[in-house]
This record gives C-alpha cells, structure tokens and sequence, in this order.
C-alpha cells in the first residue's frame, strides 16, 4: 500500500485506535490524541469490529458498478466516423461529451484519418528492356561557402549559417530497368534547364547503346512547359506525368536521390558548391560500374545493362525479362501492373557498355550461365 506523505493515519494508527476506544476510552480523547476527527476513530472501530485487522487497510476508490457505452452507441459512432465526421459533430448528434466520443474512437482504432481509408495497395513494376522508360526528377541543394552548421553543429555565439547565397538543382535521370543513371548539378529548375539536361541524357544513354522511348516526371513547371513538350516530340519520346501529390508513382528517381544525398551530398565536408559538384562524377561512376544494387541481385547497373545487350544480340529479340542470377528480386515484367511492359518493342540498338565513364568488366559467371556459355 502506498502511503501519502501527509497522511493522518496508517493501518498501525488505525489498529491503535480501535484498541483504545474497546479498552473503554472515549472518543473524542482518542480523536483528539491522533488529530483526527471523531467520525474517522468511529469509522476506523466499525470496521476494525466488522473484519479486523485485514479491514484497516484502504479500500479500492474504483466504484463497484462502471457505466460504460452501450455497443449499439459504439456503433453509430463508429459508422459516423467512417463517414469522416469529426468529434463535435458526432457529439452534437448523438447528445453525447465530445471527450467520451474521442475516448471511444482511441478504443475502437479510429482516432486518426489514416485509419478511415484502406492502405493504398502497393504496385511494384519494372520495364524488361534498357530505355523502355527514363524516370526524372531534380532536387534543391543550398550552395556552400564554407562549413556549415551539420558539419560543425549549432553553437552559442558562432555564426556558421550563411543566408542569401542561394540555391542549386541536382538533376538526376535513372533508368527503370537497369537502373543506370545519370545527373548533373545546375543553376536552377528553369524550363531551358530541364530541356537541356533531357537533351544531355538521351544522348548520354544513347552513347550507351540504350534507345529511350519513355520518360516519366513530376508535375513540375519546368517538366509541364511547351520547350520541354516540344522536346519530347523532337526526340519522339512519349512523356508520362505522375499523379499530383503522389510522388511513389516516380519511387526510382526518388529513391536515386535519397542514395546521391547519403552517400555523395553529405558523404563528407564540402567547402564550396564547386568541390561537391566536382565530386559527383566519380561518385556516379562507382555508383553505375561498382557499387551493388539492390534490386539488381548485387549486380551493378552496367552488369545489368551488359546482361541485356548481350541478350539481344544473342537471341536477336527484345532482351528476357526473366532474372538472371538467383538472388536477383527485379522480377519480371508488370510486376503488379500490366503496363509494365506495354507498346512498341524495339530491339535494344548499339554496342556493349564502352565508354570513358563507365568501365568494361568481366563477364560475370551468372551472364555465361544464362548465355550457355558456361565452361
């Protein structure tokens, strides 16, 4: 039992003063000598007689009898929450506290929206064949003039914060079946921004051996602009918008810039914005020729990408869509969409992988396996 601090009596005191007024003492002198008032000794003395010593230690406050919610009343909250009403409308309706029809929605698991809608089924996909489509999406990144507060933390008295030097836009451009990718660090997001970088990539990946045929963007100004549509007709590319305010429909360019800003942007301590943009290059190059993939089994983006050209001038048909190393978990075409794969299949053009930034490997043993050339 927890004894308050300022407490009159404890069950020994109680024990005492039920002794004293049976040994035939008067009340109000044992009342008097404990500080207490006489109906206290009074009620500590019945119900020392009634139960004993047992009956000298306090009771429960919780009342013997609860009132709770009928269920059929549970249930009109509930289908009015359904209908998103919020709590003073269905506290107004019902007669009921607006704090019981808040405590009965944390019982019931519906105090919050998220809870009302069902989870947004997830749809994975991945095209089967290199520039099938291009997904596209840029990032701001504060210029440097210095060392900043998350490298040296906030401090009382320094001043590491430097306003008004402006801003920077990291373009990134990756492709949704191989995963090879291609960025560069620019002035702004502007129209004739957007369009030159497109213009850069296609030829980029085209120096790559990979024909683009689809593009996918965000509903950003510079992507909704006529310059960049006409591009598009220019370079006979189709363009695909996300749905607004739903960025997962671009998840891979998304997820590219979540890797570039952990392991490039803030990687390490940049003094100016011309050193972190000189440093994108080499890191963009590890990232398509070194470093291991995920969704591509552990493979780089160039094994992917070598894998599928070597398919097509092997089989002279568009490149399989079937994984080609056993721990490979990119799937196959329409992985939850039958979109996946649609229109025209061209056959994959150009040469192996063979450029000044991406480097040439050995084949790894996987590819001959699915070659047949296993020796």
């Amino acid at each position: 039992m927890n004894i308050h601090k300022n407490a009159r009596t404890t069950p020994y005191s109680r024990l005492l003063m039920a002794r004293r007024v049976d040994a035939g003492e008067r009340v109000s002198k044992v009342a008097g000598d404990f500080c207490v008032s006489e109906q206290t000794v009074r009620k500590w003395v019945r119900r020392w007689r009634s139960g004993g010593d047992i009956a000298l230690l306090d009771r429960s406050s919780r009342p013997a009898r609860l009132r709770g919610t009928p269920e059929e009343r549970i249930d009109q909250i509930e289908r009015l929450r359904r209908q998103r009403m919020s709590s003073p409308a269905i506290a107004r309706q019902l007669g009921m506290p607006n704090s019981t029809v808040t405590k009965l929605w944390r019982q019931i698991g519906l105090n919050r929206l998220k809870a009302i809608d069902p989870p947004v089924p997830v749809v994975r996909y991945q095209r089967a064949r290199p520039g099938e489509l291009l997904h596209l999406d840029t990032k701001k990144l504060g210029r440097i003039a210095g060392l900043g507060h998350r490298i040296t933390g906030r401090r009382t008295g320094a001043i590491n914060r430097h306003h008004g030097i402006g801003w920077e836009c990291l373009h990134v451009c990756i492709d949704d079946a191989c995963r090879l990718a291609y960025s560069e660090v620019l002035p702004d997001e502007c129209k004739e921004t957007a369009t030159g970088f497109l213009a850069r990539a296609l030829a980029w990946f085209a120096g790559h051996g990979v024909v683009v045929e689809r593009i996918m963007t965000d509903n950003g100004s510079c992507y909704r602009s006529q310059m960049f549509r006409q591009a598009c007709v220019s370079h006979r590319l189709r363009h695909l918008r996300t749905r607004p305010y739903t960025p997962r429909t671009n998840g891979k360019a998304e997820r590219f810039i979540q890797t570039s800003l952990r392991e490039w942007a803030y990687a390490r301590a940049y003094v100016s914005s011309q050193q972190r943009s000189a440093a994108l290059a080499p890191w963009l190059d590890q990232y398509n020729t070194a470093r291991p993939h995920t969704a591509l089994g552990g493979c780089p983006p160039a094994t992917r990408l070598r894998q599928s050209q070597l398919l097509c001038s092997t089989e002279g048909t568009v490149a399989s869509s079937r994984p080609a190393f056993a721990n490979d978990r990119s799937g196959g075409p329409g992985q939850g969409s039958p979109k996946a794969t649609g229109g025209a299949q061209r056959p994959c053009g150009g040469s192996p992988l063979r450029s000044r930034s991406l480097k040439e490997g050995p084949m790894p043993d996987q590819m001959k396996n699915v070659l047949g050339n296993d020796s």
